[in-house]
């Protein structure tokens, strides 16, 4: 019998959860462009802010709805020594994530990602300023970081691991990172590893991987050139593939079959942003607790389409999502 998504919810506080890979800053600047005065030494107008939220990005998002949901939730990355790195510890505890795990080291540069919000309008609307890191991760803190994953690995239910880094040289989801990743999905196979990544989908071994479609199109083409999902399922030899499509949900491939999960539909979103974080991590949960990818599928569109209905990265409750089920 299918459980029901209250049978679900109650579940997942029994649950430990890690979340591995480029844990973010999200610094929501509102600015107050009255205050746009010439500087005295350049002439160059200032951006005069007034306000300064912090919340955890990227794999701090992930976790951030991991513990909304009511998972116990930890994360495994890398920060500086920075001011932001500071910042991004008191986030993180704010929220009720563990930090214990996070390297942190000299001379690396806190993920951070600066909005400027325009008080006025509530919009943000100039350039976005961004903190990143253009080197590879160095060798030891790259062994650091795989040492305490494998060590600690067993002791969790799921694993949501999340390849936020753009650039070419990448971030903490490392080579090395990935194969330790199937190593563990393949000594562990009760652990649900669930990976997430913009640019290297291709790359993993052996566990859940979920693109976006955008993604997953752009996977296709640097492998073998065509788009053919069931192609990059058999070449990531992942138990399932699955591509989010946004307001038209998500596509489930499997060894033998394909599957169409249907989202709900919403009519104007207020914003999109960290839908896909927030699919993950309640579709991974509700993967380890009902081993159905259907329903777990569901219960993922069931979560982005609380959180595509609140600015920024949101987050959704398990209140917020039964209402949300009682809607549709």
């Amino acid at each position: 019998m299918r459980m029901t998504v209250s049978e679900i919810l109650a579940e997942f506080p029994k649950l430990r959860v890690l979340v591995v890979g480029d844990v973010c800053l999200d610094r929501w600047c509102r600015y107050d462009p009255a205050l746009a005065d010439p500087s005295r030494e350049t002439g160059i107008p200032r951006v005069g802010v007034v306000s300064t939220e912090v919340t955890p990005g990227a794999a701090g998002t992930v976790a951030s709805n991991v513990a909304a949901l009511r998972a116990r939730v930890a994360v495994l990355g890398l920060l500086g020594t920075d001011s932001f790195g500071y910042e991004l510890e008191q986030a993180l505890e704010a929220r009720g994530i563990e930090s214990h795990l996070l390297v942190r080291a000299q001379g690396v540069s806190t993920f951070t990602y600066t909005k400027l919000i325009n008080c006025n309008t509530g919009r943000e609307d100039l350039p976005r300023i961004d903190f990143v890191n253009t080197r590879p991760v160095r060798e030891e803190l790259d062994r650091e970081l795989v040492g305490r994953l494998q060590e600690v690995a067993p002791d969790y239910d799921v694993i949501l691991v999340s390849d936020q880094a753009e650039t070419d040289a990448g971030g903490v989801v490392t080579p090395a990172m990935r194969a330790a990743l199937a190593g563990i999905a393949a000594d562990h196979p009760r652990i649900v590893i669930w990976g997430d990544s913009r640019m290297r989908s291709e790359h993993f071994r052996g566990v859940i991987v979920k693109p976006n479609l955008f993604e997953a199109k752009a996977a296709c083409r640097r492998a073998f050139g065509r788009i053919d999902y069931r192609e990059l399922r058999r070449l990531t030899e992942s138990p399932l593939l699955v591509i989010t499509r946004g307001a038209n949900g998500a596509l489930l491939i499997g060894a033998d079959v394909a599957t169409w999960v249907k989202a709900r539909r919403i009519e104007n979103p207020v914003d999109i942003c960290g839908a896909g974080d927030s699919f993950s991590a309640g579709a991974a949960l509700a993967l380890k607790v009902t081993g159905d990818s259907i329903a777990a599928a569901r219960f993922g569109n069931l979560a982005a389409s609380v959180t595509i209905m609140k600015k920024g990265t949101g987050t959704a409750s398990p209140e917020e999502v039964l209402k949300a089920e009682t809607s549709l």
